[in-house]
């Protein structure tokens, strides 16, 4: 039995009898078989390395023998004999001749993948043992500078990165399963209605240019204060919410073949005022209106019926304020394991916090941007974050934004796959409104306000995988709603639909 020494609350340490899970027989069985034959290092060198064997002259011998075949030169009993005859561990096993023992006890080359799986298993057992010991040796020393909630975040941290070990270790694909994935992707765009490859956001123009919101991307929704930057991702989301539906998926998983669960990050609204906005949208009541309670009998029916629809959309709101990125992450992991989760909304990006390694605030915002994007590739999902924009916009003549117009960081303009601005000029032209005693710019000034009333645009300033450009959305400023607008050339009798 080993003598393992763990916290003790007294003060004393306390030798407790305990024989951590390992497997001295598959690791010395490996390391024969990699003694014997070089070229089964590379079948589990993805898998395994030096920390994950219990015993440490085992670690030794596996780095030596890596650090040669990695040179391309050879690893047998005879040329470790040199790099390791001074080793103290090796010569209590009996020095060369435990080398040689261990070529002789190699397993079979078929076998290898499997026990190289039993070591690293084994070692995740051991780690998660110690990660309990460590959990339990700093709660129970009360320590001012380590509050519990504090101890609980660090503790579900380590849990998590231990959880997503080797999950985004991939490596080389080849070429064929490449151009399978990527036929299966165009399959399912050409089978869904509306010919998306990604998840509809509701709005017929915006899908058209964008194909969709796509798994592994960042979407930067900016815009300047009042553009309607929250409207437009809480309709977003909304309508995702609203189109879910699940069953089976061309691959064969189950999951959301239409729409689909959106987590919401608000950390600047609670998720009440979140909440309002929504139902607002559904019922076409105003939303002060229903801030005040102040609304017909019929008004009240519709919020009523609106609100009981809304009950089981998949929509989970956060409003956490200053909210790290590490905690962002890990809640966003948690969702998706327990209620799934397809598509990811952060309100907005400069109110998420850095680690506070980074020595200025361009740092800390490329931190978060390089985050987001880690968390969308990660989890299989689309994100969008919010953003702000600089000053500099309102001393233009032109006030569309621009990409180097985003605030703080060009480092959110480099992560995002795609970047959006809203603008609605219709805002900055109720500001330049002439004195009454001039009718003639008063008269132009009406008819420019005509055209613009009720219209926005989400400029496209950059799209990885497809065109630029700008696209013509509604906006109904009482419901806090963006939505289709009616070209000239399609019948209708209203603006927009």
């Amino acid at each position: 039995m080993n003598q393992v020494s763990v916290f003790n609350p007294t003060g004393a340490d306390v030798a407790e009898p305990e024989t951590m899970p390992h497997s001295v027989e598959a690791e010395q069985q490996l390391l024969g078989a990699i003694l014997t034959n070089n070229d089964i290092y590379d079948r589990i060198a993805s898998i395994i390395t030096s920390k994950h064997f219990y015993d440490p002259v085992h670690a030794r011998i596996y780095e030596v023998a890596a650090a040669r075949i990695a040179r391309n030169q050879l690893a047998s009993p005879v040329t470790l004999k040199a790099f390791l005859q001074d080793d103290e561990g090796l010569k209590e096993l009996g020095g060369a001749a435990y080398l040689a023992r261990l070529a002789g006890a190699a397993v079979s080359s078929f076998a290898v993948r499997d026990y190289a799986q039993m070591i690293y298993d084994l070692a995740v057992r051991r780690e998660l043992i110690s990660l309990g010991r460590d959990i339990s040796a700093k709660a129970a020393k009360i320590d001012v500078a380590h509050e519990p909630r504090e101890q609980i975040v660090e503790a579900e941290q380590a849990l998590y990165r231990m959880a997503e070990q080797g999950q985004g270790e991939q490596g080389f694909v080849s070429f064929l399963r490449a151009v399978t994935d990527a036929v299966n992707v165009a399959n399912a765009a050409y089978q869904r209605e509306g010919q998306l490859s990604g998840i509809s956001t509701g709005l017929v123009d915006l899908d058209k240019k964008l194909g969709g919101l796509h798994p592994s991307d960042l979407l930067i929704l900016a815009g300047r204060p009042s553009m309607g930057k929250t409207s437009l991702a809480t309709n977003i989301a909304f309508n995702v919410a609203k189109a879910y539906r699940r069953g089976t998926k061309p691959d064969g998983t189950e999951g959301a073949v239409e729409g689909g669960v959106v987590g919401f990050y608000s950390l600047e609204m609670s998720a009440e005022q979140l909440a309002a906005r929504i139902l607002s949208e559904a019922a076409e009541v105003p939303s002060e209106q229903i801030r005040r309670g102040d609304m017909t009998e019929e008004e009240f029916r519709r919020f009523v019926e609106a609100a009981k629809s809304l009950e089981a959309c998949p929509l989970y709101i956060d409003d956490t304020p200053a909210l790290p990125i590490a905690q962002l992450a890990a809640r966003a992991r948690r969702l998706k394991r327990t209620h799934g989760l397809d598509v990811l909304m952060v309100d907005y990006l400069q109110l998420v916090r850095g680690t506070g390694r980074g020595d200025n605030r361009v740092n800390e915002i490329a931190e978060i941007s390089m985050g987001l994007k880690a968390i969308a590739k990660e989890l299989n999902i689309p994100v969008i974050a919010l953003s702000q924009l600089s000053r500099q916009v309102e001393s233009r003549d032109d006030k569309r934004p621009q990409l180097s117009d985003l605030r703080e960081s060009g480092s959110i303009e480099q992560d995002a796959d795609v970047v959006m601005f809203v603008f609605r000029e219709e805002y900055y032209k109720e500001r330049e409104k002439p004195g009454d005693h001039d009718l003639e710019k008063m008269a132009q000034w009406q008819e420019e306000m005509e055209r613009l009333h009720g219209k926005a645009e989400v400029i496209i300033g950059k799209q990885r995988h497809g065109p630029i450009g700008t696209v013509e959305l509604s906006f109904e400023g009482r419901f806090t709603r963006f939505g289709n607008l009616v070209k000239p050339w399609q019948n209708g009798g209203t603006d927009a639909f």
